[in-house]
This record gives structure tokens, C-alpha cells and sequence, in this order.
């Protein structure tokens, strides 16, 4: 593995050697990375996105292993299949064993999904050390409420046995917490699984910084907020609503401020 002071250039060819359809998935997942670096929503080198390939093979593409967020291009992404085979990795630098157990499970199980993505944030991982996990106490929280699931902590995710469990913990949601370890959305759309995933790190944000006056004083919402909500965040929890380009639009736009170079 070359020294990461000196990574080699990515071939000039790469955008040439794919379709068009795979390049704008490159860019898009790319800009997700970069705006989870903006966000400081990074764990150093230690999580990973990842997005299908169109197309009719299975293949997924996700971050090169060593790279920071910020250090994340198109060009660069690494191109997997979900049995583990690299099919293109400009670098050289392979992915992390835990970032292929985790997305190659939800890739392979979950056709629909287009887009996974996983944090380790400190409000995201305080959250999911909760018994109670997410509480419904704030309009964000309700949001994702009725729609999240756990997955129980196991060790780093290395095993290959436990991709069954985690996707039979997933079932048929796309908002997933991983136990005493982070954050979990996937999406039908880079721009889909981004704005799940924001709203869920919001929502965790607030509950930490309301449980600092201590649990005791905390103001759940009723059973028909609850309900309510549910049903107002279908505009965008199925990924088809308007809302959901507008907000990428204008995070695009946010990151575009300080360069494009991820688009490369």
C-alpha cells in the first residue's frame, strides 16, 4: 500500500471507462462525502458510504481505505462486488473489512436501497448506547420515530455471520442504529439515504443536549403527535418528494462554496 503522503494520481481515463449513469452516481456519492466532512460528522478514516452501480451487475461503490472524507473524489471512489471481489480501485488502497460486511449485506439484500451510509458521530453513537434509543422528543425525532430499527452490538463488524442478522434487523426500514456503535440510513438515491441521515443526526443532537438538564425533565411527545408526524415526513421518508432534490440542491450549493474538486 503506498505511503498516504504520496497517493498516486487516479488514470485520467476513469470518467471515459464508465457509463455516464455510473459517473453521476461517483459524483453524488462524493459530494456526500464531503459534506459529512463539513458537518464533522467523520470518525478519521473508520466509516464508509457507499452506493449501488447502475446497471445490472452488483456492484457498489465506496470509499478507498486510509482516505479522509475531505480527500474523497469521484474518480477515487472504489468499485466492489457484494461478494467482496474489487473490480476497480484507482488507488490501490482496498476498503475496510467492516465497511464491506455492513453495505455488501444491505446491497445484497435490499435491491431497492440505492445508497447506504454509516456514521460513528459522538451524538449518533451516545444515542444508540441508550436503552431507550431514540426518544421521541423532538419534531426531528419524530421524524424517524416509528420508522427506525436497532441491530445489536457484536464486536467490529468483521464476521460475515452477521450480516444475516443485520439485515433481518433491518427488515424493510432504512433508518437502522447499530448498538453502542453509530448511525445507519440508506435511501432509494445518494440525495435520499443524505437527507435521512441528516435529519436522524439532528434529531440525536438534539436528545443529548436536552438530556443534559437530565432525563427526569424530558417532555416526550403524545401517542397522536406521534402518529401525525409519521404520516407528514412520508413527503420525503419514501425519497420520491420534492423536497428531497431541494435539500440536496441547496447542500450542493453549501459545498460548492469552497470548490468542486470532489467532482473530479
Amino acid at each position: 500500500m503506498p505511503a498516504l503522503s504520496a497517493l498516486p494520481s487516479t488514470p485520467p481515463s476513469l470518467r471515459e471507462r464508465v457509463s455516464a449513469e455510473e459517473w453521476e452516481v461517483r459524483v453524488k456519492l462524493a459530494a456526500a462525502y464531503r459534506l459529512a466532512a463539513l458537518f464533522r460528522w467523520t470518525d478519521h478514516i473508520y466509516t464508509h458510504f457507499s452506493a449501488r452501480v447502475p446497471g445490472p451487475d452488483e456492484h457498489f461503490l465506496i470509499n478507498a481505505f486510509g482516505l479522509m472524507f475531505d480527500e474523497i473524489t469521484a474518480s477515487n471512489l472504489v468499485k466492489v462486488d457484494v461478494d467482496g471481489t474489487v473490480i476497480d480501485d484507482p488507488l490501490g488502497l482496498g476498503i475496510n473489512q467492516a465497511g464491506y460486511v455492513i453495505h455488501s449485506a444491505i446491497h445484497r439484500a435490499r435491491p431497492d436501497l440505492q445508497a447506504v451510509l454509516h456514521t460513528h458521530t459522538r451524538d449518533g453513537a451516545a444515542v444508540s448506547a441508550q436503552r431507550e434509543g431514540l426518544l421521541p422528543i423532538s419534531q426531528h425525532a419524530l421524524a424517524y420515530y416509528s420508522r427506525v430499527v436497532y441491530h445489536a452490538y457484536e464486536g467490529v463488524a468483521l464476521d460475515l455471520d452477521e450480516q444475516q442478522r443485520l439485515v433481518a434487523n433491518l427488515g424493510q426500514s432504512n433508518i437502522l442504529i447499530l448498538r453502542n456503535h453509530g448511525l445507519l440510513t440508506a435511501g432509494i438515491s445518494v440525495e435520499h439515504a443524505f437527507r435521512e441521515l441528516h435529519g436522524l443526526e439532528r434529531a440525536c443532537n438534539i436528545q443529548v443536549a436536552a438530556q443534559a438538564g437530565g432525563n427526569d425533565g424530558l417532555l416526550p411527545a403524545s401517542p397522536a403527535a406521534i402518529a401525525k408526524v409519521h404520516e407528514q415526513s412520508k413527503r420525503f421518508s419514501d425519497g420520491l418528494g420534492e423536497g428531497i432534490q431541494r435539500h440536496w440542491d441547496a447542500l450542493v450549493r453549501q459545498l460548492e462554496r469552497g470548490g468542486r474538486d470532489y467532482a473530479q
